[in-house]
């Protein structure tokens, strides 16, 4: 006859204790490693400081100076003249901005996901009021949250589409960090991929793919010169001088280019890269 050991009833349940304390290790190992959820929200940068100084041009004029003047050379018969605004600007003068000859315009809605532009009614509304087309973007800070956050908000906040001949696709203005890192922590395929969810999200949302602004040189730096949105998103670029310059890999031609930060009313000046009824096709999609 067996004869059991005192204790021996009491070996499973040591062997499941053991078997559990060891998942729950794995675990948390797991939640450590770059890339996870629990990775992700400790590396999450805190919402932005100032967003009232963060505007299309503010960090490029700031890392890559800015040309004096206000003007470039007599602007190629195809071209239509523009400017962007943000809070920065108040409350613009929009009928002196028309009868300078001025026919569209970018407005600032939004940066991240806590922010938007006060003046937003007054500069998005008053521009389409005095005949310009207009349209809105968003000031991308890709350490703060994920872009399909990012891009909503912005949808849910200004950056709409409507198909009535005036009103241009969002814009997703990406340049150098006003807070910190130049890059926002990110490596260049993790931009890239930020970006990707971002115009992915926006498109959903609008039916639109929305413009790119950017500047080589910070493209260069941060993406590796990425050639992923050029036969898609029309490209805003920034160079304050007599010509757009090097364009980011993926583009043979601009759209948009934001050629001073000093022009007059409000700065910020652009010329359309076509006539006005290609401005208008860019509205309509």
């Amino acid at each position: 006859m067996s004869v059991l050991r005192s204790g021996s009833p009491h070996r499973p349940a040591r062997s499941l204790a053991t078997v559990a304390g060891i998942l729950l290790t794995l675990l948390s190992l797991l939640l450590a490693l770059p890339g996870t959820a629990g990775a992700a929200a400790a590396k999450r940068a805190p919402e932005p400081s100032h967003p009232g100084q963060d505007w299309a041009g503010s960090q490029i004029a700031r890392h890559e100076g800015t040309a004096a003047g206000g003007a470039p050379p007599a602007a190629p018969l195809a071209s239509v003249e523009g400017v962007d605004v943000s809070s920065h600007n108040g409350n613009v003068a929009w009928s002196t901005l028309w009868n300078s000859g001025v026919r569209f315009a970018y407005v600032k809605a939004t940066e991240s996901t806590s922010y938007t532009n006060p003046y937003f009614a007054q500069q998005y509304n008053g521009s389409y009021n005095t005949g310009m087309i207009r349209g809105a973007y968003h000031f991308a800070t890709p350490n703060t949250s994920s872009g399909a956050a990012q891009a909503k908000y912005f949808a849910d906040h200004g950056g709409g589409w409507s198909k009535d001949g005036k009103t241009l696709p969002g814009a997703l203005d990406m340049e150098y960090n006003p807070y910190g890192a130049t890059c926002y922590g990110l490596s260049a395929a993790g931009l890239v991929n930020w970006m990707k969810d971002w115009f992915a999200t926006y498109k959903a949302r609008t039916g639109r793919d929305a413009v790119l602004y950017t500047s080589t040189n910070w493209w260069k730096q941060c993406t590796g010169n990425s050639a992923a949105f050029g036969a898609v998103n029309p490209l805003w670029i920034p160079r304050y001088g007599s010509s757009a310059g090097e364009l980011p890999a993926g583009w043979g031609f601009h759209t948009i280019w934001q050629y001073t930060s000093s022009g007059p009313t409000v700065g910020d000046h652009n010329r359309f890269n076509g006539a006005l009824d290609r401005l208008r096709a860019l509205a309509n999609g």
